[in-house]
């Protein structure tokens, strides 16, 4: 017998991620691309200014740290914020892709003289 999709635990499903699994996914992204721009911008001081009393490693690994924790903090905070939404928009938004209803060709829509309304 199959299982629904929604009914699999940690599964997205019909209902898609949660909050928090966006906010998880929006860090993760955003801590991505800051390792990359924290290490451009890290090799590049490094080129330009050298590595300092630290050493090269250190040096490069603190700009790309702080520059992947800034990153996905912002990040995740505007993936969240993006997500939420009023329940009236999602409602209106489930309304607008449901199935449509389809009407036997017999119906007749109720017609409405426009004489009779004023």
């Amino acid at each position: 017998m199959p299982v629904p999709v929604g009914a699999i635990p940690g599964g997205g499903g019909p209902h898609g991620p949660s909050t928090f699994d966006k906010l998880k996914m929006g860090g993760m992204m955003g801590g991505s691309v800051g390792l990359i721009i924290g290490f451009i911008f890290g090799f590049t001081n490094i080129v330009r200014f050298g590595p300092g009393p630290n050493g090269m490693l250190r040096t490069l690994g603190q700009y790309m740290m702080g520059s992947a924790a800034t990153f996905g903090f912002f990040m995740a905070i505007g993936t969240t914020i993006r997500t939420d939404s009023s329940p009236m928009a999602t409602e209106a938004f489930a309304r607008a892709y449901r199935r449509p209803t389809i009407l036997p060709r017999q119906y007749q829509f109720p017609r409405v003289d426009r004489d009779e309304k004023k």
